[in-house]
């Protein structure tokens, strides 16, 4: 009777695949738990010993667990989870992992009724879709182009960032920022790059209040003949090379025989007219400031210093890139191919300044940049990278309004909606399916009692209180304050999220949920490293004998 063994093999598979679906939830409770007590405006600092041996001091989700080394994959998948909210949206990395984990939290009670992942699964999904659309419902669209309700809408996204004590000061810099690099591409929408136009350079010293947003680019370099050439040039002439200014080496090992003295001469002299001619195709344009990617050699330097020309070397790629899209100008490859349309006239001033101990030099009151430096000022290192975290995160924020100009409310009141408006819908669900969609309804709740419990109030009679609140789908906009800690009106407080973060991390969240409850096995391609000789110890026993024991040879130390 052959049934009954098929029956028990498979009774024990599912037991197996039940054991791995466990420790994947405990493993992403586990990373959900570390950064839990960073959500919302009370929430606490986490400091970090990196490889290298320096500190890290932040309550950014990603800036954790980017530091974390895991040994349990689903672990590691929850904190890949991070990285993409933050590379997509640029905010929301702490939810999205709360939320994930709640999702796998609710869903470990199925697995013990003995329901099949894939039931789980189709459930979630179903209410991922039900929530997407209630966020659409309650989405209130914004003009990106009001100043004042942008800076209110940063503000409250970064109102939970370490830097919220220094007010209206990062979102004003994150608006100026995303504001000058923005490119309209037609249809009413525009395309604003963070990574490649805006940069931001930290200098140790002076106050958090002394930072800006330069209308142009900043640099840390300095001149090539500090004492021959200018510093400040008004309305300067630029040009920019890709290539170098000295003579051309071979590509590879070349040798030259000289027979004769005045060979040598010759060849000295081709050298510095093949300089000269290169300097002269520059000079015909009457350029102010000469700045090459490559190197600039000293007879290139006296040509270009003799004619009043300021020079700067080796500068690199990303930097030169702004310098073209902050000035008008265009990055030319060879001297001899240069044209009047090239050369940069779109610049204020250009000038090179002392800060500390460096040099830096500034190409700022650009006509139309489409490229700018945020200069961050502060007391240490740690303070610096702190703020250019949260300067990210704000920059992100702004550039999602620009892109999606949608709001939902924040503290926690989404959440709550969403929940109630999937808890009356679980009663029209069908089937085995009913259950787990009811879970995920719940499982959302986890952001506002989180949000409750990182401000210290009562957990259970403030969330009775809002649930009663929101029963029926009701009062979208009331939610947390996460100051204080009191049940609020969003909109009076102004305390809202950008509609892309919260659609981002909701699906983000339970897709990764559904994938980690669909492993039903872990299986590791990593060879374990074997002792000297342990393979040899695995073959067949052998029988020593008498006339073997002279050829026993000798085991090195």
């Amino acid at each position: 009777m052959p049934a009954p063994v098929l029956v028990l093999q498979d009774s024990m598979k599912r037991e197996q695949g039940g054991k791995v679906q466990r420790a994947n939830i405990q493993a992403a409770k586990a990373v959900a738990d570390i950064i839990r007590t960073t959500l919302g405006p009370r929430s606490m600092l986490k400091m970090l010993l990196d490889a290298s041996g320096g500190i890290v001091v932040t309550n950014d989700g990603n800036a954790i667990l980017r530091e974390l080394d895991l040994a349990h994959p689903a672990a590691k998948s929850m904190i890949e989870l991070s990285r993409t909210q933050d590379e997509e949206v640029g905010d929301g990395t702490t939810s999205v992992i709360v939320l994930a984990g709640e999702m796998l939290h609710v869903a470990e009670a199925f697995i013990d009724k003995k329901y099949h992942p894939t039931v789980i699964c189709r459930a979630y999904t179903k209410a991922l879709e039900d929530a997407v659309a209630v966020l659409d419902k309650i989405a209130m669209t914004v003009d990106a182009n009001d100043r004042a309700t942008m800076l209110g809408l940063v503000k409250s996204c970064i109102g939970t960032k370490f830097t919220s004590q220094f007010g209206d000061l990062i979102a004003d810099l994150a608006i100026n920022a995303t504001t000058i690099v923005g490119v309209e591409v037609g249809q009413g929408l525009r395309e604003v790059d963070i990574k490649k136009y805006i940069k931001v350079e930290k200098v140790p010293g002076g106050q958090l209040e002394d930072s800006v947003v330069l209308k142009g680019v900043m640099i840390n370099k300095d001149v090539v003949a500090p004492g021959k050439m200018k510093r400040k040039i008004v309305n300067p002439r630029i040009i920019l090379l890709d290539s170098p200014l000295e003579y051309k080496k071979g590509e590879n090992q070349t040798n030259a025989e000289l027979l004769r003295e005045e060979d040598w001469t010759v060849l000295l002299k081709m050298e510095e007219e093949y300089i000269e001619n290169m300097c002269a195709q520059i000079l015909k344009f009457k350029p102010d400031v000469v700045i090459t990617e490559k190197g600039l050699s000293d007879l290139a330097c006296h040509y270009l210093s003799k004619a009043g020309v300021t020079a700067i070397r080796r500068l690199r790629k990303t930097d030169n890139n702004r310098i073209a899209k902050a000035c008008g100008a265009v990055i030319v490859n060879r001297p001899d191919e240069l044209q009047e349309s090239d050369v940069g006239t779109g610049a204020g001033l250009f000038e090179v300044k002392k800060i500390g101990d460096e040099f830096f030099t500034f190409i700022v009151d650009c006509k139309d940049p489409k490229a700018c430096t945020v200069l961050l000022r502060g007391a240490s290192k740690d303070l610096l990278n702190e703020v250019e975290r949260n300067l990210q995160d704000a920059m992100s924020v702004a550039r999602n309004i620009i892109k999606h100009p949608k709001l939902v409310p924040g503290g926690g009141a989404t959440e709550l909606t969403v929940s109630a408006m999937l808890k009356q819908k679980s009663s029209s669900v069908e089937g085995i399916e009913k259950w787990p969609y009811e879970a995920a309804a719940i499982a959302f709740e986890a952001i506002p009692r989180t949000l409750a419990q990182n401000c210290g109030v009562n957990v259970i009679r403030t969330m009775t209180a809002l649930q009663g609140k929101h029963a029926n789908g009701e009062n979208a906009w009331i939610g947390i304050d996460g100051n204080t800690g009191e049940i609020a009106d969003m909109k009076e407080h102004k305390i809202w999220d950008s509609y892309a973060v919260k659609a981002q991390a909701f699906k983000t969240a339970i897709e990764a949920a559904c994938l980690l409850l669909r492993i039903d096995d872990i299986v590791s391609g990593i060879k374990k490293k074997q002792a000297p000789g342990a393979g040899q110890g695995q073959s067949k026993p052998k029988i020593e004998e008498e006339g073997d024991a002279d050829n026993d040879q000798l085991i090195p130390e």
